[in-house]
């Protein structure tokens, strides 16, 4: 008995025991219905700009400022929700995204003007800027031999939400407008919100923080859950493997008061943004960024090229010539192929 209160174990070593089962399958639920509704609120750049710019008599660089200034919010956001989520937890970083992608997307559908609707648009991209976290959050439940996997399985939310989104604006707009189709593309993000309470903390944000006892009683969760046992013995945080002599002595330090501790946060969070360009990581950085770059352009750009195609014969393209164009299905087909496509990649991934 002495020999097992002695053991330990870490995280990693108790999600592979716990395994994979329908704990995380209800945490896949819920992250991928934000991904799902992070990709129709992107979707749908490709039918709100030739509508708005039809009814609005908007100029070309009017209407393309429409999806710049959602990119733009998504810059800001990208950054912001991974420190926020850092320090505060995952389950605060939802709560705030959703808030402010779901409302922001909502109060869009009452814009009395362009600029209003250039504001609560680019506000709703901020909100879309913490897509990462649900998958952050997701694989941190995932035992580490089956995240590859799972993680592919999660971007077909993405596909899905896409083709939906194309689907619903087939529906939407030839009968009603604009701002019916962005009334119905907020209600997933509004969904998020009625089950926000049911969402689990990340037991690797517990353990980071040194929320030991929490981080356990999520971990028993899950293998009840999954039918399954966790490790002997006691859990401990992964930062305190290997621990040299000049960090042990730290329990002996006081606490930090709270402003002290925001302050070294935030420094921490800078710390970690900056580590990304040391002599060490400066190259994969660089390629990375590269590689991430090439692939958001040619998706983002396809897309949106897509409806610029459709919508317009050129140019010299009249206001009457562009809203018949709306009311072809030929839009609407493009696009929905051109999401369609996504399946088939992710199938071609799995089998490979």
């Amino acid at each position: 008995m002495d020999d097992e209160d002695q053991l330990v174990y870490t995280l990693d070593d108790a999600l592979a025991s716990a395994g994979f089962g329908k704990f995380q399958f209800l945490v896949l639920a819920y992250a991928g219905l934000g991904w799902f509704a992070e990709a129709m609120e992107i979707m749908i750049l490709s039918f709100v700009g030739p509508a708005v710019k039809s009814q609005w008599n908007l100029s070309s660089t009017q209407e393309s400022l429409l999806s710049t200034v959602v990119f733009a919010g998504m810059l800001v956001g990208a950054y912001s929700w991974g420190l926020f989520s850092d320090y505060c937890g995952r389950r605060k970083g939802f709560l705030g995204i959703t808030i402010i992608t779901s409302a922001a997307g909502f109060l869009s559908t009452f814009s009395p003007n362009y600029v209003s609707l250039l504001i609560l648009r680019c506000l709703v991209g901020v909100g879309l800027g913490g897509g990462p976290v649900f998958s952050s959050w997701f694989l941190e439940f995932v035992p580490a031999s089956h995240r590859g996997t799972w993680m592919v399985v999660f971007s077909t939310f993405w596909t899905f939400g896409t083709i939906f989104e194309a689907a619903l604006a087939w529906m939407v707009l030839p009968r009603l407008n604009w701002r019916w189709l962005l009334a119905f593309s907020s209600l997933p993000s509004i969904a998020q919100l009625f089950f926000y309470w049911i969402v689990p903390e990340s037991p690797r944000y517990l353990s980071m923080k040194g929320r030991i006892t929490e981080a356990h009683n999520i971990l028993e969760k899950i293998a009840q859950l999954n039918q399954s046992k966790l490790p002997p013995g006691m859990l401990v945080s992964d930062s305190t493997i290997g621990l040299d002599e000049e960090s042990a002595p730290s329990k002996y330090t006081p606490l930090l008061s709270s402003t002290r501790k925001l302050v070294s946060d935030f420094k921490s969070g800078f710390s970690s943004f900056v580590m990304l360009f040391s002599s060490k990581l400066i190259r994969t950085t660089l390629l990375l960024w590269l590689l991430f770059f090439g692939n958001a352009f040619s998706y983002y750009g396809i897309i949106l090229l897509t409806s610029e195609l459709s919508s317009e014969e050129g140019k010299c393209a009249s206001t009457v010539l562009l809203s018949e164009n709306l009311r072809d299905d030929s839009l609407y087909i493009n696009v929905f192929i051109t999401s369609l496509a996504g399946i088939a990649c992710l199938v071609n991934f799995l089998c490979t």
